[in-house]
């Protein structure tokens, strides 16, 4: 029997395609870019205009104008961007932080996390809030303004990345995704092929987890909102709720940035185009879309609607925040709630009570709850601001039932056994 090398131990070949393959994450690396786009011209981007813009004329008429193509990238634009970028590292490396120890690695060893998002969002916050009071709001209207081109600079940023982690993937001691190592380049490319790719001690997937796309997410919206002000003289109760509600959750996400250290982004999969293109695009611009809808096309929805939708959001936020707080404090060591557990083989514990105990993906239960509070304060003039819910959901479901298979190849049949005392995955009541 041929003795099996130590590199081929700690990086064996994946067996199994993730996304129907090369074909399914081809298509989805072609696909998503395209919707960005899309969510954009697919509804009224001006105050005086009411119709869809890809209505106004047959779509493939606009697709042969060549000023149609030119729109799409402005060089101001792609040096802001890149100014943008730029910003949020020297940041990470020049602003004071706690370096956080992640989970093992499978060779046995650790990387430590400069944790200071929190201090960079609020600096970028404070330069926005600045050049408001300095200006006015029509001084923080260039992001809504040059959406597109910004849209642009940051999907070439994502390849870019995407390109230059695969290359460096193949030089020698690269620890590999355990699902990115098919031998498929369309595969690889989009799961992403190393697990954490580095410069020094620069994790690039950690680093564009948080910082560039969810802080510019925040901006959009400010952005957005000023453009609402400088437009119609006033902010609606729909517009404060909705930047209100994403604030919220950026601040919240970056305040609490060590817990994405558990999370199945950091710990199983590979940084490749799917999380490049995600962190660095699709959050920040599809994200973003009740608010880009509300600064054109403004919505009042009084006391009681804006009661109910602040009501639906804190559920939806108590549920996210207490079952991850849950789960982080027992996976630390800590258990203040006395919760109950099954041990594993593995000589892990599985919660069997609390939120884990009713639901195996309760955080994605409130995730949810707060991507529908987010899309209400649009009223029901167009269904495509609840295209995030939408989208939401079945990202979520298919992450889980990702999740219940890498937990039932690691924990064999303890995990039926968990299944059985937790049925539930995402829905109370359904399996």
């Amino acid at each position: 029997m041929t003795k099996v090398s130590k590199g081929e131990e700690i990086n064996p070949k994946t067996t199994q395609y993730s996304f129907f393959g090369p074909l399914g994450t081809g298509a989805i690396t072609l696909l998503t870019p395209a919707i960005t786009y899309l969510l954009y011209f697919a509804c009224p981007n001006s105050y005086d205009d009411d119709t869809c813009q890809l209505l106004q004329k047959p779509a493939f008429e606009r697709l042969l104008e060549c000023d149609f193509w030119k729109s799409l990238f402005d060089l101001e634009a792609f040096g802001v961007y890149l100014a943008w970028y730029t910003f949020t590292v020297v940041a990470w490396a020049i602003i004071p932080a706690q370096w956080v120890r992640g989970t093992q690695l499978r060779d046995g060893t650790y990387k430590l996390y400069k944790m200071n998002a929190f201090a960079t969002l609020l600096m970028a916050t404070g330069i926005a809030i600045g050049q408001i009071v300095r200006a006015g709001p029509e001084g923080f209207t260039y992001l809504a303004d040059k959406w597109i081109p910004i849209l642009t600079a940051s999907l070439i940023m994502s390849v870019a990345q995407s390109v230059f982690c695969y290359a460096m993937s193949f030089t020698s001691g690269k620890l590999l995704a355990l699902g990115g190592n098919t031998g498929s380049f369309v595969h690889d490319f989009f799961i992403g092929r190393e697990l954490n790719p580095s410069i020094g001690s620069f994790d690039i997937k950690t680093f564009n987890e948080l910082r560039p796309g969810l802080a510019l997410w925040w901006l959009l919206d400010i952005s957005l909102a000023c453009r609402q002000y400088a437009t119609f003289g006033r902010l609606t109760d729909s517009m404060i709720l909705v930047v209100g509600f994403h604030g919220w959750y950026v601040f919240d996400a970056l305040y609490n940035e060590p817990i994405i250290l558990t999370q199945m982004d950091i710990v199983h999969d590979g940084f490749g185009f799917m999380l490049a293109f995600g962190d660095l695009t699709w959050v920040p611009f599809v994200y973003s879309l009740q608010a880009r809808f509300l600064a054109y096309h403004p919505n009042v929805l009084g006391p009681l609607g804006v009661f109910a939708v602040v009501l639906l959001q804190l559920l939806g936020y108590y549920i996210f925040r207490v079952s991850n707080a849950e789960k982080n404090d027992f996976r630390n060591g800590k258990n203040p709630k006395n919760l109950q557990y099954m041990q594993t083989k593995r000589g892990t514990k599985l919660l069997t009570s609390g939120w884990w105990g009713t639901l195996r993906h309760p955080n994605y239960l409130g995730d949810l709850i707060m991507a529908v509070a987010w899309s209400l304060p649009t009223g029901g003039c167009t269904p495509l601001t609840y295209f995030y819910p939408a989208y939401f959901t079945v990202l979520l479901i298919h992450r889980a039932l990702r999740d219940d298979s890498h937990c039932r190849e690691k924990y064999g049949d303890d995990w039926n056994a968990y299944i059985e005392k937790v049925p539930y995955c995402i829905f109370p009541y359904s399996e």
